[in-house]
Parts: structure tokens; C-alpha cells; sequence
């Protein structure tokens, strides 16, 4: 595993350098087997290399979020330093971040990533890095540990920011029913809302936030 990690590693960490790598790899191939085969149409093979290449720059990250995932050992791990630098991405700036894991071994190795090469799981349209200094779960395949896949979900950060957007919902139908107490649906809204929120997170949200929401839901008139 650690060979194909290392190679994931370079493909999501250097795109700009992975493409022309990846059409000589397919150049390569193409003529061994238009030679061995006596066809050339062979050569035809460095397309599908050409165009991954390019896929690549968008998609390098995510296969290797997806692979550390399934096969990673799990360890922990802290951004040390973060720099913003000259590049953007969408008009925001490109961020470098270093940081140190802790295998499952107890051995340290220090790593880095940006923004763009960051590998995340689960995988979504949100790069969300963990704050610097603050640990965060990792998944890393021994052998080439510096390869890391940061877990949101399981990390404190990813928590407090999964819950935060599922108490939008709740601050919605609060509002509402600010507005109308007296509205049924309104009622039955702020009433599903409060549900949910607890079925989800009664067990790691804060406990204040946890029995105001329960004394919240209390509160509502019965259901008619």
C-alpha cells in the first residue's frame, strides 16, 4: 500500500508536475505495445493518460481522500503554521499549511499541504481545514505516513461545524414562530426542527445547548 499511496501523494500534491508524467507514462506504453503488437494504432493510448492528466487537478485530492479512507490507519494530527501565499483559487487566496502527525506507533512525522492539495473525508464542495494548533483525526498508510487524509466528522472541528449547520434549521423555525406563535405549521416546523436537532446531537453538543433546546421543544403548544 504504500507505494500506491506515495503515488497518490504526488499526484494530488503536484497536478502541474503529475500531467506531463502521466502523458509520458501513456507515450511510453502506447509504442512498447504498438511495437510488441505490430499495430499503431497503440499510440492512441497516451489520450486517456493526456486527459487524467488533466482531470487530475481537480480530482487528485479526492481519490486520495477516498483511498486513505478505506485503507489508512487511523492517527493524530496538528497544523502547526499556516501562511497564505500567492496564489488564488476562486478569487481566495491559496493557504500552506505544515503540520505533525502521530502515528498509531507513537513515531512524529511532519507533513504539509494547501488548499488545494488537502485531502479531506467525507468528501464535499467545502475545503474546511482544521484550525492551527487544534488536533484533528488523520488517516495515514504506514510506510508513507506524510500522506495524511484529514477525517472532519471525526475531528473536533468538523463536529462543531456539523453542528452548527444543523441548528440552522432550528434558528429558522425559531424565528418563524417568534413571528406567529400562533401559527400551526409554524409550530409543527420549529417542533420537527427541535427534534431532529436532538435525535442528531444529544450526545455531542453542548449539554447547555442540548437542555435549552429540550426546554424549547417542551415549551411549544401540544400537537393538535
Amino acid at each position: 500500500m504504500a507505494p500506491l499511496s506515495a503515488i497518490l501523494y504526488f499526484l494530488a500534491h503536484h497536478p502541474f508536475w503529475s500531467w506531463p508524467v502521466l502523458v509520458l507514462v501513456g507515450a511510453t506504453l502506447g509504442r512498447a505495445m504498438a511495437t510488441w503488437r505490430r499495430q499503431p494504432g497503440w499510440y492512441a493510448l497516451m489520450a486517456p493518460f493526456f486527459f487524467f492528466g488533466i482531470a487530475n487537478f481537480f480530482t487528485g485530492h479526492i481519490f486520495n481522500a477516498l483511498f486513505l479512507n478505506a485503507f489508512g490507519e487511523t492517527g493524530a494530527a496538528v497544523v502547526t503554521h499556516s501562511r497564505e501565499t500567492s496564489s488564488t483559487l476562486n478569487d481566495q487566496p491559496i493557504w500552506a499549511y505544515d503540520a505533525v502527525l502521530k502515528t498509531a506507533d507513537g513515531r512524529d512525522v511532519v507533513t504539509r499541504f494547501t488548499t488545494m492539495s488537502a485531502s479531506i473525508y467525507p468528501i464535499t464542495n467545502e475545503i474546511l481545514i482544521p484550525p492551527e494548533g487544534e488536533t484533528f483525526v488523520a488517516k495515514y498508510i504506514p510506510g508513507f505516513p506524510r500522506n495524511i487524509a484529514i477525517m472532519r466528522d471525526l475531528s473536533p472541528y468538523g463536529k462543531v461545524y456539523r453542528i452548527g449547520m444543523d441548528r440552522g434549521p432550528v434558528d429558522k423555525a425559531a424565528n418563524q414562530f417568534a413571528a406567529s406563535p400562533g401559527n400551526a405549521a409554524f409550530i409543527a416546523e420549529y417542533r420537527k426542527a427541535l427534534t431532529v436537532f436532538l435525535e442528531k446531537h444529544r450526545h455531542d453538543a453542548d449539554p447547555n445547548l442540548v437542555r435549552d433546546f429540550e426546554a424549547r421543544l417542551a415549551a411549544l403548544p401540544p400537537a393538535e
